[in-house]
């Protein structure tokens, strides 16, 4: 009897193993199937305040996920900003900040050299930015295809999360 349990024991640690492994290989498919699942329409964003729009490719946007989860979503968890719930990254926060921020341009001039929500002041030592790159280290070594990636991700949540994207408190 005591051998069989023995059995037993050994054969359910074997497959609980073998079932925690294969899931461990899955993993990266799966994340990187999420970029590849999303259609071009929802892959579409704009580009600069002339309506003028671009097409983001899976990587782009697999590579933009990654480096906001690494360097924004410390304070922008889910599109909100921690420090003031009033602005998000919804669409209509940031289409109503001066400059407009709902492009992937004028959101890469704010990831470089960010300014209040009214445009008048220079607010990049309190917000992680290129320009204050020694102050805040994760944004040393982003190049303007990290910044392209981040902004398209930005602008992609909405409608993948939809009201989830910058709802705050409901939600998050």
């Amino acid at each position: 009897m005591k051998h069989l349990c023995l059995i037993m024991l050994k054969k359910n640690l074997w497959l609980s193993s073998t079932i925690n492994y294969t899931i461990l290989l899955l993993v990266p498919f799966i994340s990187s199937a999420y970029a590849i699942e999303l259609d071009e329409a929802t892959r579409t964003v704009q580009l600069e305040e002339s309506g003028k729009t671009v097409i983001l490719t899976p990587e782009q946007v697999k590579r933009g996920k990654r480096l906001f989860n690494n360097s924004c979503a410390q304070c922008h968890n889910g599109g909100i900003t921690k420090t003031n719930p009033n602005i998000g990254l919804e669409p209509e926060s940031l289409s109503l900040a001066t400059p407009a921020r709902d492009n992937v341009l004028s959101l890469i001039d704010y990831m470089k050299d960010p300014t209040s929500y009214d445009g008048a002041n220079s607010i990049a030592e309190l917000h992680p930015s290129i320009k204050s790159a020694e102050i805040f280290p994760k944004m040393r070594n982003l190049t303007d295809e990290d910044l392209f990636a981040i902004a398209g991700h930005i602008l992609i949540q909405p409608k993948v999360a939809a009201e989830k994207w910058g709802g705050g408190k409901i939600y998050y």
